[in-house]
């Protein structure tokens, strides 16, 4: 692997420029790095899969535990099961055998099974049904909580007894793995909580929940004709009924087969789906099964997008320019707010930029506080969406607007933050994690421009608690309603994640938009943070971070509580991190 790192190193770099720019040779060169473990401080699959074993001791106390102390809820329940050509149902079949008390039915949906088989298996076992899709399936009075789950899969012979002890209102998921030949397991898939934009763009629930019948019945038998995949009924049932109560158990309890036919389904289903009841257009991506889902928009709001600036002439020119050149939502304008410039050549083309009919100036004539910049112009520009963007970005999707405007105005969404890369074409920003750090951090920092991320979420269009407001869009009401950015205690760092913070207490959420891919040349206006003062500074502004919203570090929602906080990659946590954790809560 050094050899490889080498060896590149030694080309030319417009060559190495050339070669980034080529996905497949990214992508190739990404995923030796990761194999090698020198892949951006991820760890080697021997680590992470030492990493893992580790979790699952520590979740194996906590089950212990956890069923010990906790009450059950539900006694009865029952499974269906979905089943696929070429998938094992037969292991599934004999895995629930362990299970026989809390499971007395199966229903079996889709593959055809013959009497004899279900009769060698379980016949003495369960109650078994097979019904061709969905759709036909009897949904009889009397269940309460009902099991899906795919075949080939398996359920942890702790699911039930951690499942029985929590009270199900609506819809519940567990995190997943898989168990290689050897009879490890690996492959973890540690989900966040509920995130429905995930859900839509990439699927990554789609086994293994509990669904409460009893709550939920009528609405299950109207969804059932919409769907034939556990995934996409996941969907159907979240979008008919947007209240509905969804949780999650962060224990890895359902171990799980892959299935590209699945996969395929589930993306069309749900394309299908968005499309018949919003008019939605969603592109596929058949390597990954993501859908990039584009909203349709029964108007154009005008969008304000605001860049403050001092002085730099040249970054404002490429960042405005790429805006005007390259953008093909046509309903914008401008808002250049210069704070305090005295270099003459950025003043004379301000002036100048001033006469463009999509262009207006602003002098904010007073000590530079990103906070008050944003809020003063935000009284002075005139659009339904407001656009924070720093000087420093440049524009290299043409749609990116259109993407970000069309999630920004539905009803559930409060501020929508883009795709963000470094001139090198390296992640700078996908979405904000809390906890990263202490406070918070940039989620897949530094992974290359084409990696997909963890669950896909790189490349799909995500719920994350905070975005940056390098490049950010919300709706004026929202960011009136929060009055705006904090001016008084947050006058450079952190009133980004603050605001989205503030937004998403609106009852709405924020999101991470993959498809709107732009340049951030960071800090190149104002410099990094070293010096006594600014440091000082920044140290306040983290504590009133952390006073503010302690809860939300302490367990990001957009996260998985199994996943570092040290670094802003989605690796397992180790050992010293958790023990560091327990002293922590021990204290406390």
């Amino acid at each position: 692997m050094m050899t490889l790192k080498f060896g590149i190193g030694m080309i030319p770099k417009p060559l190495r420029d050339l070669a980034k720019r080529n996905a497949a040779l990214t992508s190739f060169y990404s995923h030796s790095l990761q194999k090698s473990g020198l892949f951006y401080g991820f760890p080697s699959k021997k680590k992470l899969q030492e990493l893992y074993s580790h979790t699952l001791s520590y979740q194996a106390i906590f089950i212990e535990q956890f069923v010990s102390e906790q009450p059950v809820v539900n006694q009865h329940f029952h499974v269906v099961i979905r089943a696929y050509k070429h998938s094992n149902i037969v292991t599934t079949l004999k895995s629930l055998l362990i299970h026989k008390d809390y499971v007395s039915d199966i229903t079996i949906i889709g593959e055809v099974i013959s009497e004899k088989t279900i009769s060698d298996v379980c016949a003495s076992v369960f109650n078994v049904s097979v019904y061709n899709s969905f759709q036909h399936w009897d949904v009889r009075k009397g269940l309460t909580q009902v099991v899906f789950i795919n075949s080939g899969d398996t359920l942890h012979h702790r699911f039930f007894d951690v499942c029985s002890r929590v009270d199900n209102q609506g819809l519940l998921y567990v995190d997943t793995d898989f168990v290689n030949l050897s009879g490890e397991r690996e492959d973890a898939r540690l989900l966040p909580d509920w995130n429905p934009y995930l859900q839509m763009s990439s699927h990554y629930i789609a086994t293994g929940i509990v669904l409460n019948i009893e709550k939920l019945r009528s609405l299950l038998i109207r969804s059932l004709g919409k769907a034939s995949t556990i995934a996409s009924l996941i969907n159907v049932l979240a979008n008919e009924q947007s209240e509905l109560p969804i949780s999650h158990i962060a224990l890895s309890l359902v171990h799980h087969t892959n299935n590209k036919t699945r996969s395929a389904l589930e993306s069309k289903e749900t394309s299908k789906y968005l499309n018949e009841k919003y008019d939605a257009v969603s592109k596929r991506n058949k390597d990954t099964e993501t859908l990039a889902i584009q909203w349709p928009l029964t108007k154009q709001p005008l969008v304000s997008l605001i860049i403050p600036t001092k002085n730099a002439k040249a970054l404002v020119k490429d960042c405005i320019e790429s805006i005007l050149t390259k953008t093909t939502y046509n309903n914008y304008e401008i808002i250049l707010v210069d704070n305090n410039s005295d270099e003459q050549a950025s003043l004379d083309y301000f002036d100048e930029l001033n006469q463009h009919p999509k262009i207006t100036l602003l002098k904010y004539p007073q000590p530079f506080n990103y906070s008050a910049i944003n809020n003063f112009a935000v009284k002075q520009c005139k659009g339904e969406v407001i656009g924070l963007v720093n000087n420093d970005i440049e524009v290299i999707t043409p749609t990116w607007l259109d993407f970000m405007v069309g999630h920004v105005m539905r009803e559930d969404i409060g501020c929508v933050g883009a795709k963000l890369l470094y001139s090198d074409g390296r992640v700078q920003h996908a979405g904000v994690v809390m906890g990263y750090g202490g406070g918070a951090g940039h989620a897949h920092k530094y992974f290359p421009r084409y990696h997909p991320g963890y669950l896909n979420r790189l490349i799909a269009t995500n719920n994350f608690s905070a975005v940056t407001a390098a490049c950010l869009l919300v709706k004026r009401t929202h960011y009136e309603d929060v009055n705006g950015l904090n001016e008084k205690d947050l006058t450079v760092a952190f009133n980004d994640v603050d605001f989205c913070l503030k937004v998403r207490e609106l009852g709405v959420r924020n999101l991470y938009c993959a498809e709107a891919e732009l340049y951030h040349h960071e800090s190149v206006s104002r410099g990094l943070d070293v010096s006594k003062e600014k440091m000082a500074r920044f140290n306040r502004e983290l504590a009133y971070l952390k006073e503010q919203w302690g809860h939300i570090i302490e367990h990001d929602p957009a996260y998985n509580p199994n996943l570092t906080l040290r670094h802003e990659n989605f690796a397992i946590k180790d050992e010293k991190e958790r023990r560091e954790e327990a002293r922590k809560s021990a204290k406390a």
